[in-house]
């Protein structure tokens, strides 16, 4: 395997200027994020023509990759999603074009194999799983630490030209390239501080005046944890939390009565600002996050088992990744008539749209063929 290392400016300057215009390269990341918020680039794997390289994004000024990610150039990217994240919150930009190979291994019947599973069913090639807890902030890497993180691109050329193929046979390629611009532009990166709420567990049982304080303590938690750049339990844990909302402190001792609330978690100007938090929560009225289904039409809600049993069989007879299909929120949207619903445009109206907008109307009905499959059968009584 022919792997470069790059740790200087001028050197990734050099291999960005022999990339610029090619048509696709290869690519990867290995991050950490558990000690800080934000996730921490320890290296970015390339691969262009017949070549691999490792570039430490310590050493150089990744703002460089602006205009590689900025071009035409085709980036392939296996599970593409927290890469995506990640070279955001690093460089500023990610790649403008992508090809997820995760992603187009599910149009042609797989449900979200891994890199070394892909490799296998495509290429017949075993690769090793390396060492999951790598530190790939520690250098110099070793030896076997460069070839493992090559592997990352190593065969993505070769998956994307089998799964090119079968897909144009399919007919779905286009699908394919829709479905990973959809990956590419979705939102991605930290929560809304005023939700972070959510994500503590039992908050939601909470009622009163104590759910507002858990409110506005996990927002507060948030933002210090993004200010620092350390995670969010090494300001507050979530058992301190739930504790104080319960007890609606007033003063630095009621807060140590808490449970996992430290004496060194609460000192100086962080303690004024934790009673601060609590002082406004005790005012806030939160109500929980509307349930999905309770916008949509009594009349209607039915409608979603049945639309989602026929997704699954659409997805089972075309050999789809029913998770590409749809989601229920999309079934929800689609009720909604939501003009942002994705069963109504794109691939997913074509092969799951008119079938629903049938069903809906009562044009066609679902029935059980005695085999373990469902069918869709025009009605008698369509809907006036």
């Amino acid at each position: 395997m022919n792997i470069s290392w790059i740790d200087s400016n001028s050197d990734l300057s050099v291999l960005l200027d022999e990339m610029a215009g090619c048509s696709r390269y290869a690519m990867d990341t290995e991050f950490h994020r558990e000690r800080t918020y934000f996730p921490q680039l320890a290296l970015i794997q390339i691969k262009h023509n017949n070549k691999i390289f490792l570039i430490d994004p310590t050493s150089v000024e990744l703002q460089l990759f602006t205009d590689l990610f900025a071009s035409e150039s085709l980036c392939v990217l296996h599970a593409a999603q927290q890469d995506l994240e990640v070279l955001n919150h690093a460089c500023g930009s990610a790649p403008a074009r992508i090809f997820d190979t995760q992603v187009a291994a599910g149009f042609v019947g797989m449900s979200t194999p891994s890199l070394s599973s892909l490799v296998l069913s495509e290429l017949k090639i075993s690769i090793s799983k390396g060492d999951r807890l790598t530190d790939w902030l520690r250098r110099p890497l070793t030896a076997d630490q460069k070839t493992y993180a090559a592997t990352d691109v190593e065969h993505l050329f070769s998956i994307q030209d089998n799964l090119e193929a079968r897909l144009i046979d399919l007919e779905r390629l286009d699908w394919v390239n829709e479905a990973c611009e959809e990956l590419r532009v979705r939102p991605a990166g930290p929560v809304d501080p005023s939700d972070a709420w959510l994500r503590v567990k039992e908050a939601r049982a909470l009622k009163g005046p104590a759910r507002g304080v858990a409110k506005a303590v996990c927002e507060w938690r948030e933002r210090k944890a993004m200010a620092a750049d350390i995670p969010p339990r090494r300001v507050l844990s979530d058992i301190a939390i739930l504790g104080i909302a319960q007890i609606v402190p007033t003063t630095t001792e009621d807060l140590l009565k808490a449970r996992g609330v430290e004496h060194r978690q609460i000192g100086g100007e962080v303690g004024r600002e934790l009673l601060a938090a609590v002082d406004r929560g005790k005012t806030l009225v939160v109500s929980l996050p509307q349930i999905e289904n309770d916008d949509v039409d009594k009349e209607l809600r039915p409608a979603v088992g049945l639309i989602t049993a026929w997704m699954s069989e659409l997805a089972r007879t075309h050999h789809i990744d029913a998770t590409l299909l749809g989601t229920r929120n999309d079934i929800l949207a689609l009720l909604r008539k939501s003009p942002q619903g994705r069963l109504s445009v794109g691939w997913r109206a074509e092969m799951v749209g008119k079938d629903i907008e049938r069903i809906l109307s009562g044009e066609a009905g679902l029935s059980f063929n005695g085999h373990g499959r469902l069918r869709l059968l025009p009605t008698n009584n369509p809907t006036i």
